[in-house]
């Protein structure tokens, strides 16, 4: 199924922004010692970030933070960056990985939004559950557009065997690693996206086939 995901990065960011009529000292788990108002800093910059990297095709825009009124500034943030992603989706963009083009900064964004709203949620005590078909477009995103930068990087490791990944609400399955899976885990779209986020354990008591060589596939940082 073909995902809007303009449509969802508008309507996650506007909830993203409800959460900060919140308790903005309340502590993101998963985020080191990150409150919602620094959860809104970093996700509002990213927002500007990603808006320069389509209108001026460029990757090295600092944005600063913001010096106060955390809630007005993110909504100025969110509305740069939808009007920014408001073209063609093949349009020409600066982008970190292929392809080159506004439709993944559209994607990109959106889950990037996704993951950061369940935070958000989460920090206040409302974690609300994730659609599986946008959760699955996560998973596979995790794998196919961000692992790769980050083991070129040095941060993640080069996986030696494949792992499947199989989502049981979708009847959908990603691979990551070389040649044929020598382990398979199952979990709903939810469950596997938040735990290559890190913000859950991975279900290993899900797991078939070789859970050493899956665990050494997924060592380090997946995600940036």
């Amino acid at each position: 199924m073909k995902l809007d995901h303009l449509s969802l990065l508008r309507r996650d960011l506007a909830a993203f922004r409800d959460c900060l009529d919140g308790d903005l000292t309340a502590p993101v788990e998963h985020c080191g010692d990150w409150t919602l108002a620094d959860l809104a800093a970093h996700l509002g910059t990213g927002n500007l970030w990603a808006a320069t990297a389509v209108t001026e095709r460029r990757g090295d825009h600092r944005p600063p933070a913001p010096a106060s009124g955390i809630g007005p500034w993110f909504t100025e943030t969110a509305e740069t960056l939808l009007a920014a992603l408001d073209v063609d989706p093949a349009t020409e963009a600066w982008t970190f990985t292929p392809p080159r083009t506004v439709g993944f900064w559209q994607r990109r964004r959106c889950l990037e939004t996704v993951v950061h709203l369940w935070d958000a949620q989460h920090a206040l005590g409302a974690a609300q559950p994730l659609d599986p078909a946008l959760a699955g477009d996560g998973v596979a995103e995790v794998i196919e557009v961000l692992v790769p930068p980050m083991i070129k990087r040095g941060l993640a490791v080069e996986p030696v065997a494949a792992v499947r990944f199989t989502a049981t609400d979708m009847g959908t399955s990603w691979v990551l690693g070389p040649g044929d899976p020598v382990a398979e885990i199952e979990g709903t779209a939810e469950e596997l996206l938040l735990a290559l986020w890190n913000r859950r354990p991975m279900p290993w008591e899900r797991l078939t086939g070789d859970e050493d060589a899956a665990r050494a596939a997924l060592r380090g940082p997946l995600v940036p």
